[in-house]
């Protein structure tokens, strides 16, 4: 595998599902950086309004029209980009939707329908970012989940898809790696993020689809994507509750069932009677504004510890040093402060003499 690209400013990066959330943020810091970015959706409004948005801060981004289940709109994406800038550096396959609802009670076109665009487009993306790479090299990056290792309840088929995103990751980098192409295949697993995701996925529930905490900010995750868009690694997982489950799920997989049952049947529910019907974009996409934050009520986190630690090791280890250091020796100065104070409280050996003194004269008269 590659261990380095371009840095992001000399670099043409492709993202899809690109009109919101995830792939929206990932797309205007990229931009920001300096990159030369193709926007993918079905959104024509969104993917217009977001190539405005950027243009309009000094960046340079088209968009293409795509629905990634569909291999050929898919191959038109790399042509345009191609014909436009001359190469692909990064491809982002970021496209996805969701179904909430319990396996039994979701029909199975709708099954099928969540695999075109999840798997099937990953798959997609994949096959075109491939033939525009072989030559030049570059980066294939793709969004799984958390739940590509542990599937979790009320979103069973949506795991199935992501579990089907990391095996093909996984077999795609290894054949790659045998045919000697250099390009570098990494998987990112975002945890809970404050998308539009429930707002876009399918809802068989009798409540509003939430999320279950704790939830990271999508920036979060597009500054994770862009690291590995310069210096890939094979996978990282962004917040590190994903991390504890795809430990759990390795050595106690029973006690992270019970875990799920308990937990993920009442997080992923906002109160009881909260349903309102919505358009989602399983089927289609609409044609509102993308945004890159959904409606998430509660705490959104700005950073993971865990996965700057994963990306970042060294410097990780010399910030974690440098506060040991800092702990240590405010206990040392504290405990010495508080020793000072409480010496100078303690009368000093000829104090306690002349005070006996007095006593004994006191008491002699």
């Amino acid at each position: 595998m590659p261990t380095h690209q371009k840095n992001l400013k000399d670099q043409v990066i492709v993202i899809t599902g690109a009109s919101s959330g995830i792939g929206l943020s990932t797309a205007k810091l990229a931009a920001k950086s300096g990159a030369k970015v193709v926007l993918a959706s079905r959104n024509q409004t969104a993917l217009e309004k977001a190539v405005q948005d950027i243009t309009a801060e000094g960046g340079e981004a088209t968009f293409v029209l795509a629905d990634v289940a569909n291999k050929d709109e898919v191959q038109r994406v790399a042509d345009q980009a191609l014909m436009k800038y001359g190469c692909i550096d990064t491809w982002v396959n970021n496209a996805g939707v969701s179904i909430y609802g319990k396996l039994t009670e979701v029909e199975t076109s709708e099954k099928k329908r969540l695999f075109d665009v999840n798997f099937w487009g990953t798959v997609n993306g994949c096959r075109s970012a491939v033939k525009a790479m072989k030559n030049k090299g570059g980066t294939i990056i793709n969004i799984g989940s958390v739940v590509s290792h542990r599937a979790i309840p009320l979103q069973g088929i949506y795991s199935a898809s992501k579990h089907a995103v990391k095996a093909y990751t996984d077999t795609l980098r290894m054949e790659l790696e045998k045919d000697k192409l250099p390009i570098a295949v990494t998987l990112v697993k975002p945890a809970s993020i404050n998308t539009p995701f429930t707002q876009h996925a399918r809802n068989h529930m009798d409540e509003e689809p939430s999320l279950p905490p704790p939830v990271y900010d999508p920036r979060v995750v597009a500054r994770a994507i862009l690291e590995c868009a310069v210096k890939p690694r094979r996978d990282v997982i962004v917040g590190g509750s994903g991390k504890f489950f795809q430990w759990m799920d390795n050595y106690f997989p029973r006690l992270g069932d019970k875990i799920l049952e308990t937990m993920l049947f009442k997080q992923q529910k906002k109160k009881p009677n909260s349903k309102t019907r919505h358009r989602d974009e399983l089927f289609s996409a609409s044609e509102e504004i993308g945004s890159e934050l959904g409606d998430y009520p509660g705490h959104t986190s700005k950073s993971s510890l865990y996965t700057a630690g994963v990306l970042h090791p060294v410097a990780t280890i010399g910030i974690g040093v440098g506060l040991a250091a800092c702990t240590y020796f405010g206990i040392r100065f504290f405990g010495l402060e508080r020793d000072r104070k409480r010496m100078s409280s303690i009368p000093d050996e000829q104090t306690l003499v002349e005070d006996q003194s007095d006593y004994y004269l006191r008491n002699a008269s």
